[in-house]
């Protein structure tokens, strides 16, 4: 008589052996892999109009200030470096903007990576998790964008006006752009770190509101790190909504979480 094998079933209590946790790794890992090459497909063909809209706060400055150009009649400009700079600007690019277009599918399977070890309430939280995620990050990019303005007319100006010239390249100027809106977007999901670790019991809101003092100078440091720029408009744009953001966790695990 054959024998049928059962069919393998997650353990209810969230317990899995190491093994297990390295092929639930490897499967979340293929299905982001998956999602980012999807993603790029449109992307690719968005390049153009991010492009143009990610150099229009360098075209603003340089018409503002066109004795800074290489060439004033084309204060726009910027400038490739090398033969193969071309190619690797439009995949760092393409790359950052696949990552965006696929970051729910990335943010629910690494959310979903680490259920196993949540209660069964906790693990309803996995779309408020990944809609707070976007929202935040997306957050992030429009402070980032907001300051990168000041930013280039903080850094710029320093330049002067005499017998000094600009010539920026564009691998240079779309690394610190998109360095400046990945730093923002992932600073931008502190809350989220806070709230989990709250979850899983390794914080609580009392904790975090003894420790408020230190979170602020941490905070004012982590901004002045973290920012390209380095100047202080941006830092002070990083660091008030990251101050922000900690005392709202703390009101989420008090009023909320009851922790």
């Amino acid at each position: 008589m054959a024998v049928i094998p059962k069919r393998r079933r997650r353990n209810p209590t969230g317990t899995m052996t190491l093994m297990e946790h390295l092929g639930e790794l490897r499967t979340r890992l293929i299905i982001c892999m998956l999602a980012l090459l999807v993603a790029a497909i449109p992307a690719w063909f968005l390049y153009g109009p991010v492009f143009t809209f990610l150099s229009n706060p360098f075209c603003s400055f340089m018409t503002a200030h066109p004795t800074l150009a290489a060439n004033p009649a084309h204060p726009c400009n910027l400038y490739w470096n090398s033969p193969v700079e071309p190619f690797l600007v439009k995949v760092k690019v393409v790359s950052v903007l696949a990552l965006g277009i696929a970051l729910p599918v990335v943010l629910y399977e690494g959310w979903r990576f680490i259920t196993p070890g949540l209660t069964s309430r906790e693990r309803r939280y996995s779309v408020p998790f990944v809609l707070s995620s976007m929202v935040l990050f997306g957050l992030g990019a429009a402070f980032a964008l907001f300051t990168l303005p000041k930013a280039l007319n903080f850094l710029l100006g320093f330049a002067g006006t005499i017998r000094v010239a600009l010539i920026l390249s564009v691998a240079k100027y779309l690394g610190f752009t998109l360095l400046l809106i990945l730093a923002f977007g992932v600073s931008f999901e502190f809350p989220l770190l806070l709230i989990f670790l709250m979850m899983v019991g390794v914080l609580s809101s009392r904790r975090l509101l003894q420790w408020q003092r230190y979170a602020v100078v941490g905070i004012a440091v982590f901004a002045a790190v973290i920012t390209p720029s380095q100047d202080w408009f941006t830092m002070s744009a990083m660091m008030v909504p990251l101050i922000v953001f900690y005392y709202l966790a703390i009101l989420v695990g008090r009023f909320i979480l009851k922790k």
